[in-house]
């Protein structure tokens, strides 16, 4: 009998192998970071040999750890950093470019051309989506434009591309020797390829980018039979049948499967999802429309997203750049040394700004600075950003939606941190909800994958897993909120119009 369901989560800092039983517990686990890779000002790479070879190197542990072998296994689900875009040689798998990840900006300009007709909101209706250096196909464009004799072998059928879901599935089933081109409709739907109503690539749409179709995967429900691990792998005939982008795992891991429910992920950026149903919902208020999964053949859930670029990548860069803390979990007893941020603001807009704003023309500030103010207060602003932010979109979802909202669900590497969580429900009112398993992505990927094989029943056995682990209710008088928040505001003013837009050449 089979006990366990793996996931494999890639993310933006590192690669983990988690092993769940049936309660949705973790029996073992590995863990391992890879590089950043910044070659200039706004751009930001990764090494996917590096990803791909760390992927093995957890999947191993893992196993060692838990003393499981593949005979225990039921099925692995695949959750990964989204937007991160791979291109690599069908014949050697060989990538031909570093993969570009998702913060990076230097495509800005392709998207300055494509929005010279119908504006940035040019492919919104079919995608959900605006023209964002944030989405996959202009760092499909980008690549295909700058390595040589890309376009051309791209046409010929010699290139495929993908997100990082793609790479690694293409690798673990076979690689060049009958590895699967596949990708979910999660992964799919960030790409500004993706047709939301038909779930299916817009031939259209790939022709304005001038991407081949043929180099791009097939599209599969979150929750299907994608393939299995190749023989003299780690994972031997082991089906894959889950895949989810990292927010919407978590959002499955958060058991989000009714309209209205919410979650929040802190993690390298902060991501709220907000299921809106089986019918895709446009955003007036900086918000984009996504698939939120889709299991097997039961219509897809869509939400509406709010993405923030820079939260817990300001605490690292706190600890890498400033020298600050010697480790990220140090922020909180740093800024603990003071009751609040004595009037500092930090707006993190190290890459522009994403949901609610999409201005590409901010940059960073720290605000509101006298001589009272010391490192324990920069700490304390470093964190209340990441509420800030999280704040700007909940007011968007309450704009487009109507809803209301009485707790928040919260998952992620920040959720540990207390001082944090208790300064968000402060600034936004309500309670926040920490579940007892706060590895939400990783779950949310088994539980695709478990439920495909019958290792779960059902989405109603997957409910029962959710446990509350802890719960901040808000305690910050209603006059101080909202005079904290008017100040913020005024800070994210005051990041806007740093970078002059001219037209691309």
């Amino acid at each position: 009998m089979q006990h366990f369901v793996m996931a494999i989560d890639q993310g933006t800092t590192s690669t983990r192998a988690i092993l769940f039983d049936r309660a949705g517990t973790i029996h073992a686990s590995a863990q391992k970071e890879h590089r950043q890779i910044y070659p200039r000002a706004g751009w930001v790479e990764h090494d996917s040999l590096e990803i791909w070879r760390l992927t093995r190197e957890v999947v191993g542990l893992a196993l060692a750890r838990g003393n499981v072998t593949p005979s225990d296994i039921a099925a692995v689900g695949i959750t990964n950093q989204r937007e991160t875009t791979v291109v690599w040689d069908r014949h050697t798998g060989e990538p031909i470019h570093n993969a570009i990840v998702w913060q990076d900006t230097r495509t800005q300009a392709i998207c300055d051309v494509l929005a010279r007709e119908g504006g940035v909101d040019r492919f919104r209706a079919t995608t959900g989506l605006p023209l964002a250096t944030y989405f996959a196909a202009p760092k499909i464009r980008w690549i295909l434009d700058n390595v040589a004799g890309a376009q051309q072998a791209a046409e010929s059928g010699e290139l495929l591309a993908g997100t990082i879901d793609t790479w690694l599935l293409w690798n673990l089933t076979g690689g060049a020797s009958g590895g699967v081109h596949l990708t979910d409709v999660t992964n799919a739907s960030r790409t500004l390829l993706l047709d939301l109503h038909t779930l299916d690539w817009d031939e259209t749409i790939a022709a304005e980018f001038n991407i081949p179709l043929k180099m791009l995967p097939r599209v599969s429900p979150s929750s299907s039979e994608f393939g299995f691990g190749r023989r003299g792998g780690l994972l031997p005939d082991v089906p894959f049948t889950g895949v989810l982008g990292d927010q919407h795992a978590a959002t499955v891991g958060q058991t989000c499967f009714y309209s209205g429910a919410a979650k929040n992920t802190y993690g390298t950026g902060n991501f709220l999802l907000v299921n809106t149903g089986t019918v895709p919902k446009e955003s007036s208020h900086g918000l984009i429309t996504t698939v939120a999964f889709q299991f097997g053949d039961a219509p897809a859930q869509y939400a509406l997203e709010g993405s923030i670029a820079v939260t817990g990548s300001l605490v690292q860069w706190m600890r890498d750049n400033l020298g600050l803390i010697d480790e990220a979990r140090e922020i909180e007893a740093l800024a603990a040394r003071v009751p609040d941020s004595g009037g500092a603001y930090f707006v993190p807009a190290f890459s522009g700004l994403f949901a609610p704003y999409w201005r590409p023309d901010a940059r960073g500030t720290l605000t509101g600075l006298t001589g009272f103010i010391n490192k324990h207060h920069i700490a304390r602003a470093v964190l209340e950003a990441t509420a800030f932010q999280t704040r700007d979109v909940l007011e968007a979802v309450r704009e487009d939606t109507g809803l209301t909202f009485n707790e928040l669900r919260v998952d992620g590497g920040m959720v540990e941190n207390s001082l944090l969580m208790q300064f968000q429900a402060d600034i936004l009112g309500i309670d926040v909800v920490r579940p007892k398993v706060t590895e939400t992505t990783a779950l949310g990927a088994a539980y695709a994958a478990g439920v495909q094989v019958g290792f779960w029943a059902n989405l109603s056995d997957v409910v029962q897993n959710w446990h509350e682990g802890q719960r901040w209710e808000a305690a910050m008088d209603a006059q101080e909120r909202a005079q904290r928040y008017a100040m913020w505001k005024k800070a994210v003013e005051k990041s806007m119009n740093w970078i002059a837009r001219t037209d691309p050449k």
